[in-house]
């Protein structure tokens, strides 16, 4: 009778992938890390890069193929990935449309970016902080109430 081992000794190479802990520092939803995690499972870790369909994500994750879309192109806008259309010959020699190829941006660059964007947003709170301001006191000088 064969013995069930409750723990099989697992190859933390080939059976895990590793998962930035900074990405639930950026309020993404859960669909937008499933898709990036699985496109971090199907990397090419040299190249940092993979091709697979929208259809392949969606079958993985139990998602549409709109769907997956969607979450690729919210990905995209973040920069947590770059995507590139290919194409395919046939064997007939036809030129045909291939999957996307995705680049996983390194997570400093994503870090990077998302900063840059909170200090844009600061920057912008400001200026319209000191426009409010500057009417209210052109307000106040002219006899102007509000209302």
């Amino acid at each position: 009778m064969k013995k069930y081992n409750r723990y099989p000794q697992r190859d933390p190479i080939k059976n895990y992938f590793p998962l930035p802990k900074e990405i639930f520092n950026f309020g993404l939803c859960y669909g937008e890390i499933s898709v990036y995690s699985y496109l971090l499972l199907c990397e090419n870790r040299k190249t940092f890069q993979c091709w697979p369909s929208y259809k392949t994500i969606g079958n993985a994750l139990q998602m549409s193929r709109n769907t997956v879309k969607k979450y690729v192109e919210l990905l995209e806008q973040k920069h947590f990935i770059k995507t590139e259309y290919t194409n395919v010959f046939t064997k007939d020699g036809m030129k045909r449309n291939g999957n996307l190829r995705y680049t996983i941006n390194p997570i400093g660059e994503v870090v990077e970016y998302y900063h840059q964007l909170q200090m844009e947003k600061l920057a912008l709170e400001q200026a319209k902080a000191e426009a409010k301001r500057r009417l209210e006191e052109y307000d106040r000088r002219r006899g102007y109430r509000a209302g």
